[in-house]
Order: C-alpha cells, then sequence, then structure tokens
C-alpha cells in the first residue's frame, strides 16, 4: 500500500510544489492534507506557470485524482473561484474530490483574523488575514461548520444561528465593525453548496480503497515543519500539522501505510511573516537572493524574509518528520555568491545549542554559529547531472546532506521539472503494471 508523503523541512515555500510535479508521473492520487488558502504551490507546466492555493496539483495531470483531505479548512468561495479560473485555462477540474468533513472558512473568520491582528499592532503573529486561524479554533470547539453542511438549509441555520451572536459579540469586543446575520450566509452557503456538491466525497474511503488496489497516493501539506502547530516556533506558527504525522490525520491513513517522506528544503532558508529567523540576511546579499529567487509568496504576495541555511533546524525537521529522502530546490540561486554561510549551531545566553529549540523566546535569542563554504560563479541552470556541477556545488550539497541526516537525492537547478539532477537511486513507481505476453 504505497503512500508517501512531502513534507517541507523549513518555514514553508521550499518548492514543495515542483517536488510534487516531478513525482507526478508515479503517482495515482494526490491528496492535501492540511492547511487552507493562506498557503500555495507554483507549478510551471511547459511554458505556463499555475499559482495553485486550495486544489493539488494534481489536477494538472489527467492521470491523477487530486484530493482536498478532511484535516484542510476550506474557504468556499475561494475554492469556487480556482476552480474557475482553471478550468478557463483547459484544466478539466471534475476529478476533484474534497472531504465531506472539510471545515469551511466562512466570512465572519476572515473578519475576526483580520480584527485581532489589527488590534495585536506591532505584536501581531503575522497571519495572511484569510481566517484559517478562526476556523481552526471552531473545529477544535466543536462549532465549526464543514462541507457537508453546505447541503442541508435546516443545519445551516441552526448552525449558524448558534454561532452568530458570539461572532458578533467578539467582533464588537475588538472594535470590528463588521456583523454578521443567519439569513444572508445561509443564502450564499447553500449557493456554494450547489456548486460543490459534485465534488464531496468519504476522502478517507476513497483514500483507503486507493490504497487498497495498490494505486500510489502521494500526500502534500502547506507551510513547512516549523510553523507547525505543536512543533515550530510557538506562537509564530501556523494552525495546524504540516509535519508528516499530519498526514495521516489529515489524509486519512495510518502510519503503516507510508513507505516514503520525502522532504523537501531551499539552499537557503525563507520565511513569511512575524517571528524570530536566527539566520536572517539585512544586507545587499539576502536582498540579492531574495530578487534571482523571486521570493514573493504565492498567496499573500509579501516578500519573503531570507537567511542562510540553517542545520540546526534542518536535523530537527528531518528527526520529527522521519525523513527517508530529501529535495533540494534552488541551489542555482546561490550562483555568485561567495563565501556562502552555513549554520551548524546556536549561541543561546552563551552557550552552544546543537538541538532546535520550539521555542519562539529561545529562538529569538539564538546568535548562529556559521561554516563558510567557497561559493561558485558559473550558473548551473543547464546541469544535469552531479558530475558536471562546479566542485564548490557538490562540496556545499554535500554538507547540506550529512547536516540534515538524510540522503538528498534530487537537486533542483531551475523551476522546470527538466531543470533536476537526479542524484542517487530510488525507487520508481509505476502506475499501470507491466502485462506479460
Amino acid at each position: 500500500m504505497p503512500a508517501t508523503i512531502v513534507v517541507g523541512l523549513q518555514w514553508g515555500d521550499e518548492g514543495k510544489g515542483k517536488t510534487t510535479d516531478f513525482l507526478a508521473e508515479q503517482t495515482d492520487f494526490v491528496v492535501r492534507y492540511q492547511g487552507g488558502d493562506n498557503a500555495g504551490h507554483t507549478v510551471m507546466l511547459g511554458d505556463e506557470v499555475f499559482k495553485l492555493h486550495l486544489v493539488p496539483s494534481g489536477i494538472l495531470y489527467p492521470h491523477i485524482v487530486p484530493v482536498i483531505g478532511p484535516g484542510v479548512v476550506v474557504n468556499p468561495a475561494t475554492l469556487i473561484d480556482e476552480l474557475d479560473a482553471l478550468a478557463a485555462r483547459g484544466i478539466d477540474t471534475s476529478r476533484l474530490r474534497a472531504s465531506f468533513a472539510c471545515h469551511l472558512i466562512l466570512p465572519y473568520h476572515r473578519a475576526l483574523d483580520v480584527a485581532r491582528e489589527t488590534r495585536l499592532a506591532g505584536a501581531k503573529v503575522g497571519t495572511t488575514g484569510r481566517g484559517i486561524g478562526p476556523a481552526y479554533e471552531d473545529r477544535a470547539a466543536r462549532t465549526g461548520l464543514r462541507l457537508e453542511d453546505l447541503l442541508d438549509a435546516r443545519i445551516l441555520r441552526m448552525k449558524l444561528d448558534r454561532v452568530l451572536p458570539e461572532k458578533n459579540a467578539v467582533l464588537a469586543a475588538l472594535g470590528a465593525e463588521a456583523r454578521f446575520e443567519p439569513e444572508p450566509l445561509v443564502e450564499q452557503a447553500l449557493a456554494w453548496g450547489r456548486r460543490l456538491a459534485p465534488h464531496l466525497v468519504d476522502v478517507t474511503w476513497l483514500v483507503q480503497d486507493a490504497l487498497a488496489r495498490g494505486d500510489h497516493v502521494l500526500l502534500e501539506g502547506a507551510q513547512g515543519t516549523l510553523l507547525d502547530l505543536d512543533h515550530g516556533s510557538y506562537p509564530f506558527v501556523t494552525s495546524s500539522s504540516p509535519i508528516a504525522g499530519g498526514a495521516c490525520t489529515g489524509g486519512g491513513i495510518g502510519p503503516r501505510q507510508v513507505d516514503e517522506v520525502f522532504g523537501v528544503m531551499k539552499a537557503y532558508a525563507t520565511r513569511v511573516g512575524s517571528g524570530p529567523f536566527p539566520t536572517e540576511l539585512a544586507d545587499d546579499v539576502g536582498l540579492g537572493i531574495a530578487e534571482r529567487g523571486r521570493e514573493v509568496g504565492t498567496t499573500t504576495g509579501r516578500a519573503r524574509r531570507v537567511g542562510w541555511f540553517d542545520a540546526v533546524s534542518a536535523r530537527y525537521a528531518v528527526a520529527v518528520n522521519s525523513v527517508s529522502s530529501i529535495m533540494l530546490n534552488k541551489l542555482d540561486i546561490l550562483s555568485g555568491v561567495d563565501p556562502i554561510r552555513l549554520c551548524t549551531a546556536y549561541q543561546v545566553d552563551g552557550r552552544r545549542v546543537d538541538a532546535w529549540p520550539s521555542s519562539a523566546d529561545l529562538l529569538a535569542r539564538a546568535t548562529p554559529v556559521y561554516e563558510d563554504f567557497a561559493g561558485w560563479s558559473e550558473p548551473i541552470h543547464a546541469v544535469r547531472s552531479l558530475a558536471d556541477l562546479p566542485d564548490a556545488a557538490r562540496r556545499y550539497v554535500t554538507a547540506l546532506e550529512e547536516y540534515a541526516g538524510a540522503p538528498i537525492v534530487l537537486v533542483s537547478v531551475g523551476p522546470e521539472r527538466t531543470q533536476t539532477i537526479e542524484r542517487a537511486w530510488r525507487p520508481v513507481r509505476n502506475r499501470v503494471p507491466t502485462v506479460a505476453g
């Protein structure tokens, strides 16, 4: 029962979309297992660029069933807009399946998100303002609405009548002007339900049946390990679990159904939003990397903060995800940078720290301990084998692998699928069994 998890090993934006794209030919199902439309994947298909926010990247391939798992929170308006935009570009969206159990992001969630961040001012968490956190709060409080509720007017009214007085009171207390009445929301929600009804299924059994047939299921998350609600730099984290363990709960599979955890990381580090970032670069080197790497959020359009690669967090991410292999992205962006610095440990309050502290307070006091590597000047976009990389680039990749503690099997030297070095052997799955005779 082959399932592969693709997980980000940094603060998100590692290039998980390209990794999924590269593995697509060996995949039958692509399941998104957490997060909402606060994240995005950028995928190049030929000369076309697709920016996906809720819809799994498998939608771009006619042999793949793209699935939104029960761990995802869904803004129905965003999902419908994304499906319409894909259809306008000739992409068949009829194969998309979404779980009845996905919790909804409704307009009052977005209003609450924005009102809280506004009130926090300089102490804000740095959310996208898309209602992700408030929707997950309602899920945990057992007051949330789910996709299945869009199909039943009676249940919609009952749940909204119960929850809206509290939401309006909180909005008033936060100084927000927005208020919500049940009936307009019911009418809008029922329209969403009519549009999305053909896509709604019991995803857990859909995925379990696929695995029982021997289909290859790939599970992709949003964000990255260091933004995990439990294992990241709390409170500057997301509201769900991007780590590999989250794929089981958010995708409807068990741990023994996973045979590969594919970690994804960049050759340097980036972070969007607030929170400590020990290796952050605030100089011309960082600005150059950001410009060449086009470090702007796929969903938010916010500029990403840029820093040197952090081996302390990489070791932690590999361990907590039980990573079996790694794809290294954007090595090409470091061409022309000399020296290249690699953080191997921290100094915190005068002592050396080799283990990642899952505490924003400790991380904010961390000073990186660097090892310097010689850079290379030549562009490497056209390189297709490890032997053809500059010696300095090979040494840097080897160092990243040794510090991370898992094999780097794919090295990306550009955004297109073909701009990938297959560095080491990994099992190749055949979607269609070969029949003798």
